[in-house]
């Protein structure tokens, strides 16, 4: 989901995402590492559930591997066919032409990197995402690949598609970013593949974090057969962050996934959750929590 986790705002109060607690803002596929390392705290924390299972559970592993198996058993499919795109009309798909070259379009933070090593020292230490700890966890350039990841931007690099690489990590962390990637396999064709945050797309103006507009950048350049994110807002601009606003986004779409769009597993940080508390990243973490509570639906 990308991971830069930037406090940035997404329209109308939606501190931007991904995949973490106290005043962390939303925008994903970016955490952080505080140095030196706090010692281990042992109180509750609402993410130890959801980090275990990233690292420890088979069945993480099993979902990412049949996600980007069953995505790969498609590509010859949207590559034969002229008139297949990824995007939405309004984001960049009435653009496209069969002369553009072909591209995957993929977040990176939980999509094709792994951070759960900081959300896991976020919960050893009682800590909460910040700017600071993240820039330094990126700045480390550890993170994994997301299991099945690599084989997949291979087979499609070797078929001839260009891996676009949409996150919301900021412009300054491409070197170590792409550094990142290449180490661990994944194919990178130039620092143009990246697109960060804070990157201008002139004519369009960006909304929070929302990657409409880079979207659209991709569009002028690319066919793009496919999109894999692990937020909603990796596909498509949500709007407003309330659950009604992404019930009707996910209703609306939905026959593209599983097709256009690849959803990867990330339990522990999204714009889902602050969708539960209006998105007030500012109340006490009891308040925020009892909001969670307040949205879970019993069997009557």
């Amino acid at each position: 989901m990308s991971r830069i986790r930037h406090s940035l705002l997404l329209a109308g109060a939606l501190l931007s995402l991904a995949a973490c607690s106290t005043s962390r803002p939303l925008v994903h596929g970016e955490p952080a590492v505080p140095a030196p390392l706090a010692a281990a705290n042992d109180g509750p924390n609402d993410n130890l559930n959801a980090v275990l299972w990233v690292q420890r559970s088979q069945e993480y592993r099993a979902n990412a591997l049949q996600t980007w198996r069953a995505a790969a058993a498609q590509l010859d499919r949207a590559l034969a066919d002229p008139s297949w795109t990824a995007l939405l009309p309004q984001e960049g798909g009435s653009q496209q032409s069969p002369g553009l070259k072909p591209a995957v379009v993929v977040d990176v933070d939980e999509t094709v990197l792994d951070n759960s090593p900081y959300q896991a020292r976020l919960v050893r230490n009682g800590g909460s995402y910040d700017d600071v700890s993240w820039d330094a966890w990126v700045s480390e350039g550890k993170a994994g690949a997301v299991p099945g990841a690599v084989e997949f931007a291979q087979a499609a690099a070797a078929k001839g598609v260009t891996m676009i690489y949409v996150t919301n990590r900021t412009e300054h962390m491409k070197d170590v970013t792409l550094a990142n990637l290449r180490r661990l396999g994944f194919p990178v064709a130039g620092d143009d593949v990246y697109l960060g945050l804070d990157k201008y797309v002139p004519g369009c103006e960006q909304e929070g974090s929302e990657k409409a507009c880079r979207r659209q950048l991709v569009a002028r350049q690319y066919r793009v057969l496919m999109q894999f994110g692990d937020q909603l807002s990796d596909f498509a601009a949500i709007g407003v962050n309330t659950q009604a606003g992404r019930d009707a986004l996910l209703q609306a779409h939905q026959g593209w996934f599983g097709q256009r769009w690849w959803m990867l597993s990330n339990p522990t940080y999204g714009g889902w959750e602050p969708a539960q508390f209006n998105n007030a990243w500012s109340l006490p973490e009891a308040e925020r929590r009892a909001a969670k509570r307040a949205a879970l639906e019993l069997a009557q």
